[in-house]
């Protein structure tokens, strides 16, 4: 937690970027409270009673959260891996809910009408905004860090800390949205909370990886990581990109087996097979055409990579990046779409210059750029996220939640939390979901 101090430190010095928006908005004058849960250590989430936000830009949302989640790049801030935490941050980037109020300049949503909430907040007017790359959005980040570390800055994530911007998160029973305009969505009522709640990031986070790695028919590829944005991958190459074959590579039975039997997935267990690249030459020998990483910076195979992430030597281990550098084609794409942090060691950069490899990191999703696609591949039944939506548990549980997804225990996919306003949002899905 050394790194996240000092972080935290060097922003206080260098001071905040002016953004278009506060990340401290105005709460209501009568004190009341809500539930949500939030950051107070590495590994230490608490549910507490925060303040309720109300309108302070014209431009804002208030919005009743009938359902929200817990996403693999929320187990990065439970395990401090990402700068700029602060005691009490809210967390959670993924919601769907009621639209409690709007301030004065918001037009394409109303009171009372239901919404899903992108996880970035695009301002909707900056160069990257008017070209649809909202997570890149010029004017609401505040970390002067994130800007000196990669030289430039992200949007605003809700939930995501201060290297995120500082804003509120969704884990929680209200939660406020800047630029409403922008980054809500109207839904219809013929889908359901249980579905049109993960278009808020997974859905459209796998489909944007599909189309910057630039996935063709015919073509085979591989997937690194089948947690629920590689098995949505795998359901957009094999449904709507029309690829040929498709090798997913991970150590879960279940999620290897729900790989296999749903979108023809060829499962490759690298607790089975821990040379997986020179499996991957046995039952594909032309090598692939693309890999899309869905796994993150944080899982080490080897005790030296362990060893430096321990010891702070590097943030991000480069592993199973050179693994899909070695099993891809000459001239072949490699293409991220997992979380990588900052730096690491002992990347095989040789073979990406050598061998023409195209390594593109996809960036995080402009999920308001895809959505309204998305939503229409789900009201055709081209594309169903019901597969993954395992369980069912109220907001009260959620610090189980992550502790239980951190684990990865078995079973465990996406998990739609409940709250006190849920019986708003319409029903319906449930039949293959846990409820707790």
């Amino acid at each position: 937690m050394a790194m996240n101090t000092a972080s935290n430190i060097a922003q206080r010095t260098m001071g905040p970027v002016p953004t278009v928006t506060t990340n401290d908005p105005l709460t209501r004058p009568s004190g009341e409270t809500m539930k949500a849960l939030a950051w107070f250590g590495k590994n230490d989430l608490r549910l507490i009673d925060a303040p309720i936000p109300t309108i302070t830009d014209t431009q804002d949302a208030i919005i009743r959260v009938t359902g929200s989640t817990v996403c693999g790049s929320d187990l990065h801030l439970l395990h401090g891996n990402i700068l700029q935490l602060e005691k009490g941050d809210i967390l959670g980037h993924e919601a769907i809910g009621i639209v409690e109020e709007v301030g004065s300049g918001v037009m394409n949503v109303k009171k009372g009408e239901r919404v899903v909430v992108a996880f970035s907040i695009g301002c909707g007017t900056c160069t990257y905004c008017r070209k649809e790359l909202f997570t890149m959005c010029e004017g609401t980040n505040e970390s002067k860090v994130m800007e000196k570390m990669y030289g430039k800055r992200l949007a605003g994530i809700q939930g995501y800390g201060h290297f995120g911007g500082g804003f509120a998160g969704c884990q929680a029973e209200y939660v406020r949205v800047p630029f409403a305009n922008t980054n809500l969505l109207p839904l219809p009522s013929s889908i359901p909370d249980s579905q049109a709640l993960y278009l808020s990031d997974i859905i459209c986070t796998a489909y944007h990886a599909c189309v910057q790695s630039g996935a063709q028919p015919g073509e085979t590829i591989g997937i690194w990581g089948l947690g629920p944005i590689g098995l949505c991958v795998a359901q957009w190459l094999r449904n709507v990109f029309g690829v040929k074959r498709i090798i997913g590579i991970d150590n879960i039975p279940t999620r290897l087996k729900m790989a296999q039997d749903l979108f023809g997935v060829e499962p490759l267990d690298f607790s089975k097979h821990p040379d997986v690249v020179g499996r991957i030459k046995e039952i594909c020998p032309e090598g692939l055409d693309r890999t899309i990483d869905c796994a993150a910076f944080r899982y080490a195979k080897s005790w030296i990579h362990k060893l430096q992430l321990m010891s702070g030597l590097e943030t991000d281990t480069s592993e199973i990046l050179n693994e899909q550098i070695r099993a891809v084609k000459k001239f072949g794409t490699v293409a991220l779409i997992a979380d990588y942090a900052a730096t690491t060691n002992g990347f095989l950069i040789g073979a990406v210059m050598e061998m023409g490899i195209r390594l593109i990191g996809c960036g995080q999703a402009p999920v308001q750029k895809y959505w309204k696609t998305c939503l229409d591949y789900m009201m055709k039944g081209t594309f169903d996220v019901k597969c993954i939506v395992t369980h069912k548990l109220p907001l009260e549980k959620v610090v189980q939640v992550y502790e239980r997804f951190d684990k990865k225990e078995e079973g465990m996919m996406k998990v739609f939390l409940t709250t006190r306003f849920s019986g708003e949002g319409v029903q319906g899905g449930w039949q293959a979901v846990k409820e707790e």
